[in-house]
C-alpha cells in the first residue's frame, strides 16, 4: 500500500469528524472525574476506539454512496467518488478498522462493545434504509450523538451524572441534525430528490419550522438543567453558561440561513470563529462552576 493511498484512506476516515466523538468525555466531565487519571486514560482510549469505529462507518457510506456522491458538487471529491481510492483497498480499511477496534473495546468494557456495536449496526440500518424515511433520518441522527454520551458512562463510575443531559443533547443533536438536512437541501437545490430519495418529504419552509421549535426547546431544557439537575452547585452558578449556550445556538443558526452552512457541523466549528470562542468560553465557565466552586 503506497503513501497515496494510505493518504486517500486517512481523508476517508474523516478525522475531523472525530471531533463530535468528543462527547464522550461528557460523562467523566459532569461527573466531575476528569482528575482522576485512570477515568481520564480509559475515556481517552474509547475515544480513540469509537473513532475508529466511526470512520468505518464513514467509509462503508462512502462505498454504498460512491455514485450518487459522484453528482453531489462537494461530494464528487471525496477519494472513492473522485477514484483516489479504489473500492477494495478502502474495505480492507474498514476491515482492519474493525478487527482493531471492537476486540479492544470488548476488553475495554463490556457495555462500551456493546454501545459500540448498536452505533456500528444503526449507522448500516441507516445507510440502507433508514436514511429514506422523514424525520425518522435526523432523530436516527441525533441517537448517534445520545450514543457517544452512552458510551462515555460505560466507561467509568458514574456518580453525579444528571439524565438531563440526555435531554439537551438529544434536543442539540436534533437541531444540529435538522441544519444538516436544510443545508443539504439548500445546497442541492432542485437537484435535492435526485440525490437522496427523503427529500421528498422535506421543503425549507418545513425545516425552518422544525428548527424553530427545536432551539427553542433546547434553550428552555438547557437552562431548567442549569437550575434543576441535583448534581450542580446549590448556588446555581451553572445558570451563567446559559447566554454562551443560547449565543451558539444563534450562531449555527445564523450560518444556517445567511452562509448555508451546517451541512457539516464540524467544518462550521473548525471554520467559524465566534462559534470556536463561544463553545470555547462555555467549557470554561462549565468547568469553573463544576471543579472550582
Amino acid at each position: 500500500m503506497n503513501l497515496q493511498t494510505m493518504r486517500a484512506i486517512l481523508v476517508s476516515m474523516r478525522p475531523k469528524q472525530w471531533l463530535k466523538n468528543v462527547l464522550i468525555f461528557t460523562a467523566l466531565v459532569f461527573d466531575e472525574k476528569l482528575l482522576d487519571l485512570q477515568a481520564l486514560l480509559t475515556t481517552l482510549i474509547g475515544f480513540m476506539l469509537f473513532s475508529f469505529v466511526s470512520s468505518s462507518v464513514y467509509i462503508l457510506n462512502d462505498i454504498t454512496d460512491v455514485e450518487a456522491d459522484r453528482q453531489h458538487p462537494k461530494k464528487r471529491n471525496r477519494p472513492i467518488a473522485s477514484g483516489a481510492l479504489s473500492v477494495s483497498a478502502a474495505r480492507l480499511a474498514v476491515a482492519v478498522l474493525i478487527l482493531v477496534s471492537f476486540p479492544l473495546a470488548y476488553f475495554l468494557s463490556n457495555g462500551f462493545f456493546l454501545i459500540l456495536l448498536v452505533y456500528w449496526l444503526l449507522n448500516i440500518l441507516y445507510a440502507n434504509w433508514l436514511k429514506h424515511v422523514v424525520i425518522i433520518d435526523v432523530f436516527v441522527l441525533a441517537s448517534f450523538y445520545v450514543l457517544r454520551v452512552v458510551a462515555g458512562l460505560t466507561l467509568i463510575e458514574v456518580t453525579r451524572f444528571s439524565p438531563w443531559i440526555y435531554v439537551v443533547t438529544t434536543l442539540l443533536a436534533l437541531y444540529i441534525g435538522l441544519g444538516k438536512r436544510r443545508a443539504e437541501l439548500s445546497l442541492l437545490s432542485e437537484d435535492a430528490t435526485g440525490h437522496r430519495k427523503v427529500f421528498h418529504g422535506y421543503t425549507l419552509p418545513l425545516l425552518d419550522q422544525y428548527i424553530t421549535i427545536v432551539s427553542a426547546t433546547t434553550i428552555v431544557a438547557y437552562s431548567l438543567y442549569t437550575f434543576s439537575a441535583p448534581n450542580l452547585p446549590e448556588n446555581h452558578a451553572m445558570m451563567l453558561t446559559i447566554p454562551f449556550a443560547i449565543y451558539g445556538i444563534l450562531r449555527y443558526l445564523y450560518l444556517i440561513q445567511t452562509n448555508h452552512g451546517g451541512g457539516a457541523p464540524e467544518e462550521e466549528l473548525f471554520a467559524d470563529r465566534p462559534l470556536q470562542i463561544a463553545l470555547v468560553l462555555w467549557g470554561f465557565v462549565v468547568l469553573l462552576i463544576l471543579y472550582l466552586f
